[in-house]
C-alpha cells in the first residue's frame, strides 16, 4: 500500500489536469454568427474611427462611409469593380461579388448614423480661403465650374441617392480624388461631371477647396438631403 505522502502529489497533478482542460474548453473558438454585421466588420478597419477591437483608424486619406446615400456607395463598389476606380485592396474585396450583394452592403452602411468629424486645422491664406469658399458656394462661371452646393447639397452632406456630402473628408482624401479625376484613374458613369469638372480646376484651385472644405464644421445632423433643385448645372451620368 502507497504512503500517503505520494497520494498528494497524484492528486493535485489530476486537479491540475482538470483545470487545465476547463481552460482549454473556455478557450475554444466560439461560433461566429454568419450574419451581413458580423462579416462587414473588416471594413471598420479603414472607413469607421475604430475598429472592430475600438482601436483608432487612420484620418488622415480613408473617407467615413457610414450614412452615405445609398445609390453613391453602391456605384462605388461597382466602379470598383469594374475598374472605373482604381484601388487594388477594393478590387480584390469587390471583384467576385454578386449585384445584389453590394446592394446589401450599399444599404447596410447607408443605414448607419453619418459620423460628426471635427473640421481639420488648415492653414491657408485669406486669398486661398476666399478661392475655396467661392468655389464651393458660387463656382466659377468663367471657367465653367460649377458651386459644389448646387449638386452636393446648401450643407454639404449629400443629396439622396447618389450624390455624396463633402464635410468631414480629410484634406488628402478630397486631393486625393482631385488628381484621379484628373489623371482619368478615377471615373464614373458617363457624362463624369467630376471629371470635367476636375480638368477645369488649377491645383491651386483644388488646394483651395481641399483646406476649406477640410476646415468646416459639419452640421449636428449631417444626414444628406432629399433633393435639390433640378436640372444639375452639369450632366452627370452618376446622378441622372
Amino acid at each position: 500500500m502507497p504512503s500517503r505522502r505520494f497520494r498528494w502529489p497524484a492528486a493535485a497533478l489530476f486537479c491540475t489536469l482538470l483545470c487545465t482542460i476547463a481552460l482549454i474548453a473556455d478557450a475554444a473558438p466560439q461560433p461566429v454568427p454568419d450574419t451581413l454585421t458580423q462579416r462587414l466588420l473588416a471594413c471598420a478597419t479603414c472607413h469607421a474611427r475604430v475598429d472592430a477591437r475600438g482601436n483608432p483608424v487612420n484620418d488622415s486619406f480613408y473617407p467615413r462611409i457610414g450614412g452615405k446615400p445609398a445609390g453613391y456607395l453602391y456605384h462605388q463598389l461597382r466602379n470598383f469593380q469594374n475598374g472605373r476606380r482604381h484601388y487594388p485592396v477594393m478590387t480584390y474585396l469587390t471583384e467576385h461579388l454578386p449585384d445584389a450583394y453590394l446592394r446589401e452592403i450599399a444599404a447596410h452602411f447607408a443605414a448607419q448614423a453619418p459620423t460628426v468629424l471635427p473640421p481639420t486645422p488648415v492653414n491657408l491664406s485669406p486669398a486661398q480661403r476666399d478661392r475655396g469658399r467661392q468655389l464651393v458656394h458660387e463656382g466659377d462661371q468663367t471657367r465653367g465650374i460649377p458651386a459644389c452646393i448646387a449638386c452636393h447639397g446648401a450643407r454639404l452632406t449629400g443629396v439622396q441617392p447618389a450624390i455624396p456630402g463633402l464635410l468631414g473628408l480629410p484634406r488628402d482624401y478630397i486631393n486625393a480624388q482631385f488628381g484621379a479625376w484628373r489623371n482619368g484613374v478615377r471615373r464614373a458613369h458617363a457624362p463624369d461631371c467630376m471629371g470635367q469638372v476636375a480638368a477645369r480646376l488649377s491645383p491651386d484651385d483644388v488646394a483651395a477647396v481641399s483646406g476649406w472644405l477640410a476646415a468646416q464644421s459639419m452640421p449636428a445632423d449631417p444626414r444628406p438631403a432629399d433633393a435639390v433643385p433640378r436640372p444639375l448645372p452639369i450632366l452627370c451620368g452618376s446622378a441622372p
